[in-house]
């Protein structure tokens, strides 16, 4: 019964395009979440005894250590689900009264991803900054489709140019790229793998997040030896990022060579139910558009146009108006 209540779930979570399924203790209950872009949405309610079998379940699958209730733990399974195979990796860990949490990533292959835009001109945008040379950064909030984006564009460059990634962890399954993960266990960190990297001399390289100056430094330095580098970096708008990289001790001069556009990313909810990205794109000469961390005028009008034709409501404009 437990089996099979797993099975449906994960079935019905690759079904809906779910990133994760949640399965957590609330109360006197367990609940089960689905994660979407826009946020967690309720799928089922369980006794206490169910919920900690569940967990037991996935964690016995994954290798993870079952009697172990308290403490983090990291897991990874790969399972048919429909007939298709889903990479799984799991996360668990105990509350402060020892009721235990599970959170199951969902890697699909990169065939099976769902990518819209609300303004299609914009992704027409980021394929002409792919065909030049140099760093291209994606900002925006964690489940935004940064990396949906990245391996969209990625997809269409592999058909001519190597690709090579380098992630921690590996979020999307693409067959046709060399995937690296970062294993600090294995001494295989970030900067260590971008080395190993550069020595396959990819054309594309995918840096999965720049965290450190370590790894902003590989990717400027990259980009500035003659690569396409796509990655992403934690900033608030477009125009942030450039103050986040000299917050990491990239030089300016360095960044104006380097940095060949900037896209900030978020997923709205539209009227018919599902989720499109939105971009606010930057490029050109840097002195002109680091001084303000704002959102470009273009971000409202896009809106704006959106709210107007109905393919948003009211309320997304409102909450999405400044970024």
């Amino acid at each position: 019964m437990i089996e099979q209540l797993g099975q449906t779930l994960l079935s019905a979570a690759v079904a809906s395009g779910s990133s994760d399924l949640h399965i957590q203790p609330v109360g006197d209950v367990y609940r089960v979440f689905e994660h979407h872009g826009d946020g967690l949405v309720f799928v089922k309610q369980l006794t206490i005894s169910e919920g900690q079998q569940l967990i037991a379940h996935f964690k016995y699958r994954a290798n993870m250590a079952i009697t172990e209730t308290r403490r983090p733990q990291l897991g990874a399974l790969t399972l048919t689900v429909d007939g298709q195979t889903v990479h799984l990796r799991l996360s668990s860990v105990g509350n402060f009264i020892n009721q235990e949490s599970i959170v199951i990533r969902l890697l699909l292959p990169l065939a099976e991803q769902r990518l819209a835009f609300l303004v299609p001109k914009q992704l027409a945008q980021l394929r002409d900054w792919c065909s030049l040379r140099g760093l291209i950064l994606f900002a925006g909030p964690t489940g935004s489709g940064k990396t949906s984006t990245i391996y969209h564009l990625a997809k269409d460059l592999s058909k001519t140019l190597s690709v090579l990634s380098v992630e921690d962890p590996t979020e999307i399954v693409a067959p046709d790229f060399l995937q690296l993960q970062v294993n600090p266990a294995a001494e295989m960190s970030y900067q260590a793998l971008i080395k190993v990297a550069l020595r396959h001399r990819p054309e594309v390289l995918i840096i999965g997040e720049i965290r450190d100056r370590e790894t902003a430094k590989a990717a400027v330095d990259a980009a500035l030896s003659g690569h396409l580098v796509l990655s992403s970096v934690h900033a608030q708008t477009a125009k942030g990022t450039v103050t986040r990289l000299s917050q990491l001790g990239i030089e300016p001069a360095a960044i104006a060579q380097a940095v060949v556009g900037v896209a900030y990313q978020r997923l709205l909810p539209t009227a018919d139910g599902n989720l499109t990205a939105l971009l606010d794109l930057v490029s050109g000469p840097i002195s002109k558009w680091q001084q303000t961390a704002e959102m470009t005028p273009q971000w409202e009008e896009n809106l704006k146009h959106a709210r107007y034709s109905n393919q948003i409501s009211a309320a997304v404009y409102e909450r999405f108006k400044a970024g």
